[in-house]
Order: C-alpha cells, then sequence, then structure tokens
C-alpha cells in the first residue's frame, strides 16, 4: 500500500522513506499519488511546523497561511530535497524563510502610525478609544519594529548558523538533539551557535534605535 508505514520505522527514517516514494511518483508523473502520499508528511509535521510560525508570526491566520505556503513550497520543490539531510531539517528551513520574507512584508505594509484624525473632537474621541491599560500603539510600532530588525540580522546569518540558532532557541532543541537533526555533531553544533549569537548580538548592534519620530508618516 502506497502510504502505508513500516511498524517501528522511526520518524527520520520514515520521513526519508516518504519523502523520497514521493520524489519518485512524481519522476513517474503520478502526481495523485505522490500528492496522497506526501500528505504523511504533512500529517506528522503539521502541528510542529504551525508552532513554529505562530512562533514567528504571532497570527494564528497568518501561520496558517505560513504553513499551507512552506507545505506547497516543499512540495513543489522536492526533487532537490537530498536523504543526507533530514526531511524535518530541510522543510523547517523552507518555513523560516517564508516566516521572515513575511515579517519584512508586514513591517513594510504597517511600518506608519494610523494619523490621527485633524478634528478636535474626533481626536479627543480616539485618543480615549486609543487609550487602556494594554500596549499602546507606539509600544506596537517598536514590538513591529524589533521583530523587523531581528528579520533582517537572522537573514544574514549563514544558512547552518540560522538553522542551528532556529532549532536550539525557537525550537528548544538541546544540542543533542540539533545534533541528531542535523547530522552536525554536538561540539560543532554548540560552536555554530556560540557564532550565531555572537554575530547576532553584532548585526543588532549595529542597528540604529528605532525613534518613532523618524517612523511617522506626516500627511501633506
Amino acid at each position: 500500500m502506497a502510504g502505508a508505514q513500516p511498524a517501528g520505522l522511526p520518524s527520520r527514517e520514515a520521513d526519508s522513506a516518504a519523502a523520497s516514494a514521493v520524489k519518485g511518483l512524481q519522476a513517474d508523473g503520478r502526481h495523485a499519488e505522490a500528492r496522497e502520499r506526501y500528505t504523511e508528511l504533512v500529517a506528522r509535521h503539521q502541528r510542529r511546523a504551525s508552532r513554529i510560525a505562530f512562533h514567528y508570526l504571532r497570527d494564528a491566520a497568518e501561520a496558517d497561511e505560513a504553513v499551507q505556503d512552506a507545505f506547497v513550497k516543499a512540495y513543489s520543490h522536492l526533487s532537490t530535497f537530498r536523504e543526507e539531510l533530514p526531511f524535518e531539517v530541510w522543510f523547517t528551513r523552507i518555513l523560516i524563510n517564508g516566516c521572515l520574507d513575511r515579517i519584512k512584508a508586514r513591517t513594510r505594509r504597517e511600518r506608519w502610525l494610523v494619523p490621527m484624525p485633524e478634528s478636535p473632537g474626533i481626536q479627543r474621541e480616539y485618543t480615549e478609544r486609543v487609550a487602556g491599560p494594554g500596549p499602546s500603539p507606539e509600544a506596537h510600532l517598536l514590538a513591529k519594529e524589533r521583530r523587523q530588525q531581528l528579520a533582517d540580522a537572522l537573514s544574514r546569518l549563514p544558512e547552518r548558523q540560522r538553522t542551528v540558532f532556529m532549532l536550539s532557541h525557537y525550537q528548544g532543541c538541546t544540542s543533542r538533539e540539533v545534533s541528531a537533526l542535523t547530522g552536525l555533531n554536538e561540539s560543532t553544533v554548540r560552536v555554530h551557535l556560540f557564532r550565531a549569537i555572537r554575530k547576532l548580538r553584532t548585526l543588532l548592534a549595529a542597528e540604529p534605535a528605532v525613534e518613532l519620530g523618524d517612523k511617522r508618516r506626516v500627511n501633506p
């Protein structure tokens, strides 16, 4: 049976077997069977992928879109997958890069504060409506700017350092677990993690402080 999984087959081996089967079916032009078999990988990684995407995007609907986009992209590029790298790591790279792209695009769209109404009466009503115990519009803007800066810094890391950092800090994997996922030995994982953190600190320290006055749009 095409979708059957051998009993007791470890997850990583099961992923590789499923990915290889899908690649073969795609190459043979058996696309309906390929999509059916691919659902095994989707089912195994859906929940984990959703957690990762939400961690980045902080929006459930956008996280769902990012996950679906990542699965579609992974399926369409499965011919480039090589079994020596676990599918989980390969797919996570696609997902994270997609999330970083979404953060950049969203920040560009939302980087300006909503202009204050011109009428004094409406302006007072607006101020009273937005005032409250929750974060202010300025605080939201600052948070978005910080996410943008972090996304930019992460995108500038070498791919291996970025992968190790993401697995360690955003998925909570130990050095041993990252080693198992990436095929790197534990000492190499720790070196990559140290270098990634040092590089991120350097990149973020070089970023100018967020100034709300520079980011506020002035309407003509």
